[in-house]
C-alpha cells in the first residue's frame, strides 16, 4: 500500500523541533541520515512507508506527539531516484545512473584509495567480519565456492583466505573475484603465491565483467560473450617464489585484456574486453578437474559472496539492489550467504566532513533500506532467502585510522592531518571538484584538527547485512 506524507507529517517535524530546540537539518540527520529531508518535504516530495514509519517512530520515541495516518488513497510514492538534482543542489537535472553525482569514481581516485588502504584498518575488519560467517556455511563437492564482489588490492581476501584453510584445510577451493581496475589485480595477485603455496588445492578466477555477468563468468550481450578473453595458467613448481615469477610474467597479458573505458552515460568504468583469468597448481590439476571452471560451461552457486563496499554511498537503494545485491543474491548456492558491507556514517570522519560541508549526508541508504528493496527486486523469488539486517550491536563495527599516541596531541603533524582529510573525505565519497575548492584555504585542515584533538584520533563505521539462501523443503 501506498502512502502519502501529508501536510500532518511535516507540521508533526516542525512541532517537535520547536519543543526539542533543534534545527530541522538536525532532524533529518538524526532520523532519516538526511540534513535535507525537512526541506525537500517543504518543497512537496512524497516519503515512503518506511520512511514515514521510520521518521514517525523517532518522534515518539523521543518524546514527540505521533503524527496522525494520511488517508492511503490519496497516497503518492516518489522514490529518491526520482529527485533531480544539478550539480550546484538544485532541482532541475536528474542522474542517468541513479547518483547525485558522477565525478566520483573510486576508479579515478587511485592514491586517495591507497592511501586510505594503508592508513585505515577497515580491510582487516571486514575479513575478520567475513571470516565469522564461514563458521556458518557447509560446503558441498567439489569445493568450497567464494566470489568476492570487488576485490580491490586483495585485502580482504587474501585475509580470508587464511581462515579459510585455517577451518578447511583440505577443501578444494574455488574463488572467484571480480575487478575492473588494472592496478588493483596486480596488487591482489601480488599477495597471491603464499596463499597458493599453504593451500595447494586452489582454483582462483579474476574476471573484470559486470555484477550481473561476473559471478557466472559469462557476459549478457552475445556478441561479448563471443569475444570473450579466457587465459588458464596452470603454475609449475612448489615454492612461493616460482609462483610469484610465474605471475609476474601475466604483466603483458594484463595489459592488454585489462583496459577500461568509462562509460558516456554514468561515467562508470566499464571493460573494453571481458576477460578471465584462471591460476591453479599444475601439480594439482588432476585433483581439480572438477573445479577448474570450463568456458562456455560455468555457474555461481557460491557458498559464500562478499559484497564489502561493491556501490557507491549515494546511489538510491533501488539503483543498488538492482545493479548489484540482486545479482550477487540470485549467485547463492543452497545454504550460501552473502555478507554486504558499507559505510554507515555517524563517526568523526564524518564529523570532519561536515564541519566542511554542514549538510552534507553521503549515506543515503542503510542496511533496512538495502535489504526492502532487494525484497521488492526479487518479487516471488524472495521467498528463496532469508534477509538478516540484525541488531545495530551486531551489524554496526569500528575502523581506525592508525596513529602513533604522539601523533594525536595538540600539535598534529602535517602528514597526519592529511590522511585523516584523506580518510575522511574518501570514505564520504567528496568529488574533486568540490575537494579542490574546499582545500584552497585552511578550513578543511582545522576542522580536521579540530575532530582529531576533540576524538583523540579517527575512527569510522560500517555497517553489515546478511542474505542466505534457504535450503528447499524436504516433502
Amino acid at each position: 500500500m501506498q502512502v502519502s506524507s501529508g501536510n500532518n507529517l511535516l507540521e508533526s517535524i516542525t512541532a517537535f523541533c520547536k519543543q526539542q530546540k533543534i534545527a530541522e537539518s538536525t532532524f533529518g540527520r538524526q532520523a532519516v541520515n538526511d540534513g535535507k529531508f525537512v526541506s525537500r518535504l517543504r518543497n512537496g516530495s512524497r516519503v515512503t512507508p518506511e520512511t514515514w514509519d521510520k521518521v514517525s517512530q523517532f518522534i515518539t520515541k523521543n518524546g514527540g506527539a505521533k503524527p496522525s495516518q494520511a488517508d492511503p488513497q490519496s497516497m503518492h510514492l516518489m522514490s529518491t531516484s526520482k529527485l533531480k538534482i544539478k550539480p550546484n543542489g538544485g532541482e532541475n537535472s536528474e542522474p542517468q545512473d541513479g547518483s547525485e553525482e558522477k565525478n566520483f569514481r573510486f576508479f579515478d581516485n587511485r592514491q586517495k584509495y591507497l592511501l586510505f588502504v594503508n592508513t585505515c584498518s577497515e580491510k582487516e575488519m571486514v575479513a575478520q567480519r567475513v571470516g565469522m560467517e564461514l563458521g556458518n556455511i557447509e560446503p558441498t563437492p567439489p569445493a568450497l565456492r567464494v566470489f568476492d564482489a570487488g576485490m580491490g588490492d586483495g585485502s580482504v581476501l587474501t585475509r580470508v583466505m587464511r581462515e579459510m584453510h585455517r577451518r578447511f584445510p583440505t577443501l578444494p577451493f574455488y574463488i572467484s573475484g571480480k575487478e575492473v581496475s588494472l592496478e588493483d589485480v596486480r596488487l591482489s595477485l601480488a599477495k597471491m603465491a603464499d596463499r597458493l603455496f599453504e593451500h595447494p588445492a586452489t582454483v582462483l578466477i579474476i574476471t573484470n565483467m559486470y555484477y550481473s555477468e561476473a559471478p557466472w563468468l559469462t557476459p549478457h550481450n552475445e556478441e561479448a560473450a563471443a569475444s570473450v578473453v579466457w587465459q588458464e595458467v596452470p603454475l609449475s613448481g612448489a615454492t612461493a617464489h616460482e609462483f610469484d615469477e610465474q605471475i609476474k610474467n601475466l604483466d603483458g597479458f594484463l595489459v592488454d585484456n585489462w583496459q577500461a573505458r568509462h562509460s558516456p552515460k554514468t561515467g562508470n568504468p566499464i571493460y573494453d574486453k571481458p576477460s578471465v583469468l584462471v591460476l591453479y597448481r599444475e601439480d594439482y590439476r588432476f585433483l581439480l578437474d572438477d573445479v577448474i571452471p570450463k568456458q562456455g560451461n560455468t555457474r555461481a552457486d557460491y557458498d559464500l559472496v562478499i559484497a564489502s563496499q561493491p556501490y557507491r554511498s549515494r546511489v538510491p537503494a533501488r539503483f543498488k539492489v538492482e545493479k548489484v545485491v540482486a545479482p550477487l543474491t540470485r549467485a547463492l548456492a543452497e545454504g550460501g550467504r552473502m555478507i554486504g558491507v558499507h559505510s554507515y556514517g555517524h563517526d568523526p570522519g564524518l564529523e570532519i566532513v561536515q564541519r566542511v560541508w554542514p549538510d552534507e549526508m553521503p549515506f543515503s541508504s542503510g542496511r533496512h533500506e538495502i535489504l526492502h528493496a532487494l525484497k521488492l527486486e526479487l518479487g516471488a523469488e524472495a521467498g528463496q532467502f532469508n534477509f538478516s539486517a540484525n541488531s545495530d550491536a551486531r551489524s554496526i563495527f569500528r575502523y581506525e585510522m592508525h596513529a602513533l599516541p604522539t601523533e594525536i596531541s595538540a600539535s598534529i603533524g602535517t602528514s597526519t592531518l592529511f590522511a585523516a582529510w584523506n580518510a575522511a573525505v574518501y570514505v564520504a565519497q567528496i568529488e574533486d571538484e568540490r575537494l579542490t575548492a574546499a582545500m584552497s584555504g585552511d578550513k578543511y585542515l582545522e576542522a580536521t584538527n579540530e575532530v582529531l584533538n576533540e576524538y583523540g584520533g579517527l575512527w569510522f563505521y560500517d555497517e553489515s547485512y546478511i542474505i542466505s539462501r534457504r535450503y528447499p523443503r524436504k516433502r
